[in-house]
């Protein structure tokens, strides 16, 4: 067998580092402690420790499967300790066996070969990359290959490399991955339990967590299951029973007065963060450096939500659930209206849950672990996926005339009238993007401050200057310059993903409105004339308070590559 040398590098700063050789093989791992934060710490081992692991993420059926294990001896409490026992007892094939979210690196010293997988849509971040000199890195960041690796690429969700094979096997196997059209009926009492049941799983920690609550119908639902349930917790046990909701907005934004009306029908012990469009720009170079990404629907909703993880770390919570996956999953952005049959309905919902982990996820990941901060998202459930997506999507169809909005069979599934989950008019809240409900005049001032630092002289170069993915609007170019900057390497840029959008559309939805193609931007007020704030496409003038100094940037990238260090990653 040819020797690999393999490397894995660990993240950005969380709580513990540990590092472990053995040969040519390099284990790195940087502790976020969620569970057993006493004797978890990583890498994990088998009974002799000749099967070493490093892991980032959550094994939410850890203790069942511990019960499947009974000849096994095990050293920690720690929920990611058997993936270790389960491959001596199985092999590479034991993967699908785990009910969570994980990227995890597993070297076998009896044959010096390695395996390593990420969960089943990629809510957790991993990257792969080669050397010259024949070694594999592997890194939950970005940064952590880009000076190494004379290549470097995302490692696949749902998919497992193996050393022996050098090559990717797909274990994530759910018949929606062939877009064929489900038809099972649907029934609201199922999808329900469903969820609730995702919820619940989440509910596993040995630290103080909450809840981001925006007002809308998502994180709605989260916190809303989450209270009927956080009493028989172990959490509830350990630090009370009162749930703690987060939100963050500009003033007077439409999701904090949401988020209030929500919080206080549910009683929850409510934070209410506001920032400033200021702000957010000043944060912009922190959230594509830790984001790794130069997509302007993901830097838009990163910013806000980088801001508040910060503040919500600093109350000493570590851990929030959250409603991500919803709208990929049940045709919940506004452009679905315009889906011309139930075909092309489910196939859209299907591309854009095979998209999350270069959007959604890598959002909810990177802008809330930048502060130490874990994010769980109970929509991404592999087991509720697989119930949502069996439903025949003539019942996810959005039909006016019988008094479906957006995400109706969800809606529906919580319409409770003897124990409601929900105000009646919070349950049917119209669709608002994270980037909107934060504030209008977010995007707005993003608009503008890119104006004053991207001139029409560049656009005409555009495509010069950036080939791949060239960048159609000055947001986007001005997102773009800032990202290379960071990552100039050809590999990163090749990471992100382009094409025309509106409204969080992929480019083949495009086809369903011809008016589309002239408005091609992804917040929700541009679905025209189904938003209730239709967009305006003419920026507005630069707001007084929004620095238009060209100096700061580069001043402030010089700073993070100073404090930088050498790559980290595959926290847990």
């Amino acid at each position: 067998m040819v020797p690999f040398e393999l490397k894995i590098i660990n993240g950005t700063g969380l709580e513990w580092v540990a590092l472990h050789q053995f040969g040519d093989c390099f284990l790195s791992h940087q502790r976020l402690a969620i569970i057993d934060p006493a004797s978890g710490d990583q890498p994990l081992y088998n009974e002799d420790k000749s099967i070493i692991v490093t892991v980032n993420g959550e094994i939410y059926n850890h203790e069942e499967l511990r019960k499947k294990l009974p000849n096994h001896k095990f050293r920690t409490g720690s929920d990611c300790e058997v993936i270790a026992h389960l491959y001596e007892e199985h092999g590479e094939g034991f993967v699908d066996l785990l009910d969570g979210i994980f990227s995890f690196v597993l070297l076998d010293t009896r044959d010096h070969s390695f395996i390593a997988a990420r969960d089943a849509v990629g809510v957790t971040p991993l990257y792969i990359g080669w050397g010259l000199d024949g070694s594999v890195w592997i890194s939950s960041e970005m940064k952590g290959l880009n000076d190494a690796c004379e290549h470097f690429e995302i490692f696949p969700p749902g998919h497992l490399f193996s050393s022996k094979e050098a090559a990717f096997n797909r274990w994530y196997n759910p018949p929606w991955y062939t877009e064929s059209i489900p038809s099972t009926p649907y029934d609201p009492l199922t999808l329900r339990k469903a969820f609730e049941k995702a919820v619940i799983k989440r509910l596993m920690t040995d630290v103080p967590f909450g809840v981001l609550l925006s007002g809308g119908l998502d994180s709605s639902l989260v916190a809303a299951v989450t209270i009927r349930h956080l009493a028989e917790t172990k959490a509830a046990k350990q630090w009370g029973p009162k749930l703690h909701s987060f939100c963050v907005g500009l003033e007077g934004s439409p999701d904090l007065k949401a988020a209030k009306e929500v919080a206080d029908y549910l009683g929850t012990v409510h934070h209410e963060f506001h920032f400033t469009v200021q702000d957010g720009i000043d944060a912009i170079e922190d959230v594509i450096y830790h984001t790794e990404t130069y997509d302007v629907t993901t830097i838009r909703a990163s910013t806000p939500m980088f801001l508040m993880s910060r503040k919500i770390k600093a109350l000493g919570v570590k851990m929030v659930i959250s409603g991500e996956g919803s709208d990929e999953i049940f045709g919940g952005y506004l452009y679905f209206h315009k889906a011309p049959n139930k075909e092309e309905f489910h196939r859209e919902t299907c591309r854009k849950i095979k998209a999350l982990h270069q959007y959604d996820c890598l959002r909810a990941n990177k802008a809330t672990s930048a502060w130490g901060l874990e994010a769980r998202v109970p929509f991404l459930d592999k087991e509720f996926i697989d119930v949502a997506m069996s439903i025949d999507p003539d019942s996810k169809m959005i039909q006016r005339d019988l008094g479906r909005i957006e995400k109706w069979v969800l809606r529906k599934a919580f319409d409770d009238e003897e124990n409601p989950y929900l105000p009646k008019h919070i349950l049917y809240r119209q669709k608002e993007q994270f980037s909107d409900g934060v504030g209008y005049s977010w995007i707005d001032g993003l608009k503008a401050h890119a104006e004053v630092h991207v001139t029409d002289r560049m656009m005409l170069n555009a495509k010069k200057i950036y080939p791949h993915n060239t960048p159609t609007t000055k947001e986007a170019y001005y997102y773009r310059m800032i990202f290379e900057r960071f990552f100039p390497q050809n590999s990163a840029k090749l990471t992100i993903p382009g094409g025309p959008s509106v409204a969080c559309s992929t480019a083949k939805a495009i086809e369903w409105d011809a008016q589309w193609s002239g408005n091609l931007d992804p917040s929700g007020r541009a679905a025209l004339g189904v938003h209730e704030s239709a967009y305006d496409p003419h920026p507005q003038k630069i707001p007084a308070s929004i620095s238009t100094g060209n100096g700061s940037a580069t001043s402030k990238k010089q700073r993070i590559i100073e404090v930088a260090t050498p790559s980290v990653t595959i926290q847990s």
